[in-house]
């Protein structure tokens, strides 16, 4: 089956542009993810089978992106939460330590420090992006076993930063 590729996109990326930006009301966030949805369906056009509509596949494969990215968030937003529920006297999350390049350094010296799996998983996290689920998958443990090393991890990151003098 040949299909032209050009004509799908000026065909229904203003359909997807306008079913994004009705879920998530931000114009760039948007055109990001119209953008990725059609890199995404250009790679993996063999796999459509013809038995919905191009605009409809299209829609699902940008929900799908969408979603992915709003879990991307929430994690981040969550490590925040936990941070700052983890440690009350503490300034600033640990997440945003990362984002200043001082305390990103200090940081990332202190997870290289870190013993395993501890280290792994905190990595795995944060800068992965990984859920609870994907790491537990991939030590073969529960997820109970991976949010339990990661909140672990994150104690001992911020015991040797408190040590450190940084969170002072």
């Amino acid at each position: 089956m040949l299909i032209n590729f050009k004509i799908i996109y000026e065909k229904h990326f203003r359909d997807v542009y306008r079913f994004i930006y009705s879920l998530c009301g931000d114009e760039s966030l948007a055109e990001e993810i119209t953008q990725e949805t059609f890199l995404r369906a250009l790679t993996h056009i063999d796999s459509f089978q013809g038995k919905c509509q191009m605009k409809v596949w299209l829609c699902q494969i940008a929900k799908n992106i969408f979603f992915t990215h709003q879990s991307k968030r929430k994690r981040i937003s969550d490590c925040e939460i936990d941070m700052d529920n983890s440690l009350p006297s503490q300034d600033q999350p640990l997440v945003k330590a990362l984002a200043q390049k001082d305390e990103a350094l200090r940081i990332h010296k202190i997870v290289h420090r870190l013993k395993e799996p501890y280290k792994e998983v905190f990595t795995l996290r944060i800068f992965g992006e990984l859920s609870f689920a994907e790491i537990s998958q991939l030590f073969n443990k529960s997820e109970s076993w991976a949010r339990v090393t990661f909140y672990r991890a994150k104690q001992m990151i911020h015991r040797r930063m408190e040590e450190e003098g940084s969170f002072e």
